[in-house]
């Protein structure tokens, strides 16, 4: 019983949390009236996707004086890696509540175009076990594992093709802010191994839990190993803290962090199912994979 009401405590602190951040990302703190923000968004749902795509290259074009004078392609594709690239390399900072209106109409479409994958539609390999292959971005799950840098404010790298890039653009530029205020007040970098859990924004899942892994240079040593098991607990524990029933990871630190595929799927699994009989945690737990490599390494550990 205790355990029920801590979490139902969890869930209304949540939900307060909730409320303050879409008054402050959303409502822009009061400077808008009501009704010209719902006046504003209904003028926005009414725009087409091509309409709202070059309204939100114009506008991110306009606040830098490097771009201004760029022309807009009439290519739809390259509009497309356009507001991708601007949305990657603007730096964290305040935008007004129109651009955002358009944004998140845009993206929510996006979304849905990309298709919305939910945990009914997965395969259980083992009790609470899954393993999906695709792109994490379209998972209605409780939350999503982002594979972060310290920095934790995402990828400012043009279209790069990292798990990092691809949360913050169809989360939208609101959870670079969100992101960008979390370490302001942390005042430092974040330490590889733990995790930090956010607001998904544009995303169809609920969360998004950032986790900075272990970058292998050289040999994979026993340090290497530990942090990569603290990411999986860490991500773990705040999710059961912020009630979340079902979670998917990546596979943190494989790719351009170096960490051996096989190995950092035997700690995601070992870790995973530790933690939940240790804890008795009910959480579902997906193995999101993208490579064919990493997808025919769980189905042998998992089966």
């Amino acid at each position: 019983m205790n355990s029920i009401k801590a979490r139902n405590q969890s869930r209304h602190k949540q939900l307060i949390v909730w409320k303050e951040v879409k008054e402050k990302f959303y409502n822009g703190a009061g400077k808008m009236e009501q009704k010209q923000i719902q006046k504003m968004e209904t003028k926005h749902k009414e725009m087409s996707q091509e309409d709202r795509r070059r309204w939100l290259i114009q506008r991110l074009l306009e606040e830098s004086p490097y771009y201004r004078d760029y022309r807009i392609p009439e290519e739809e594709q390259k509009q497309k890696v356009l507001l991708r690239s601007l949305m990657n390399v603007r730096m964290p900072g305040e935008i007004d509540e129109e651009f955002l209106a358009v944004q998140d109409e845009y993206l929510q479409q996006v979304n849905r175009e990309k298709g919305i994958v939910t945990l009914d539609e997965m395969q259980e390999v083992q009790p609470d076990l899954y393993i999906w292959q695709g792109d994490i971005t379209r998972l209605q799950t409780g939350a999503i594992v982002n594979a972060a840098n310290s920095g934790m404010t995402g990828c400012y790298q043009p279209c790069h093709n990292c798990i990092d890039n691809c949360i913050h653009t169809y989360a939208g530029i609101q959870l670079r802010n969100y992101c960008n205020d979390l370490m302001q007040k942390q005042g430092k970098e974040e330490p590889t191994g733990q995790a930090k859990i956010t607001l998904a924004f544009n995303l169809p899942c609920d969360y998004v839990i950032h986790t900075v892994g272990p970058i292998v240079e050289g040999f994979l040593r026993k340090k290497h190993e530990e942090l990569l098991a603290s990411c999986y607990r860490s991500c773990l524990k705040i999710a059961d803290e912020n009630g979340v029933q079902s979670i998917a990871f990546c596979c943190i630190s494989t790719g351009v962090f170096l960490f051996p595929n096989r190995k950092a799927a035997e700690i995601a699994v070992q870790t995973v199912k530790k933690y939940k009989e240790d804890t008795k945690s009910p959480i579902k737990v997906i193995f999101n994979v993208f490579k064919e490599e990493d997808l025919e390494i769980y189905h042998e550990i998992l089966g």
